[in-house]
């Protein structure tokens, strides 16, 4: 897959994305410190993600992350708590995705040379994978669907459907029955 790389020069932010940065900072601020599963809290959610968070879809916090314009989650999702939503190359999380806690999605690196430059790529999650505990998904990554990040993997490479990853760098240790899913 031929993923598109963006390069971000942060020296070169306007006035209305600092102030854009500061809302968004300030809103995840008041969602991790409202009482979770309320209409205080949902409404929270909603403003934080808008159309963006599908039906019956939760996130615990702590929430931590940056551009979460840039993240569209689908239905019937959860994403347990402490997850680090490093969005500026888009994260994109199919239906029925679990999501254990302590996950770092990170789309975007530093150049090496110039760091004020950000290097972003996409992430995707497919439909009703299941993301482990403490697990790292890097720039430019798709994980199949249904599949299975075992806990403290970093993923550095694409998952193929069904597949099983385990380890750091992640590697494919099974794949899953794909009839069992239908």
């Amino acid at each position: 897959m031929n993923i598109q790389e963006e390069r971000v020069d942060l020296r070169n932010s306007t006035s209305e994305e600092s102030e854009q940065r500061k809302q968004q900072t300030q809103l995840i601020f008041k969602l991790n410190h409202t009482m979770p599963m309320t209409e205080e809290y949902a409404g929270i959610l909603q403003e934080l993600f808008g159309d963006r968070l599908g039906v019956g879809s939760y996130i615990a916090a702590p929430l931590q992350g940056v551009c979460m314009e840039m993240v569209t989650i689908g239905k019937n999702v959860y994403i347990n708590s402490n997850a680090l939503m490093m969005s500026r190359g888009g994260i994109t999380i199919e239906d029925d995705v679990m999501i254990a806690a302590n996950v770092s999605l990170l789309t975007n690196n530093h150049d090496p040379y110039e760091r004020e430059i950000l290097i972003c790529k996409p992430i995707v999650i497919g439909q009703g994978a299941w993301i482990g505990a403490g697990a790292t998904i890097l720039p430019g990554v798709t994980v199949g669907k249904y599949a299975i990040v075992g806990a403290a993997s970093v993923v550095t490479h694409d998952v193929p459907d069904y597949a099983v990853v385990v380890g750091n760098p992640a590697k494919v240790i099974k794949t899953l029955d794909s009839s069992k899913f239908e």
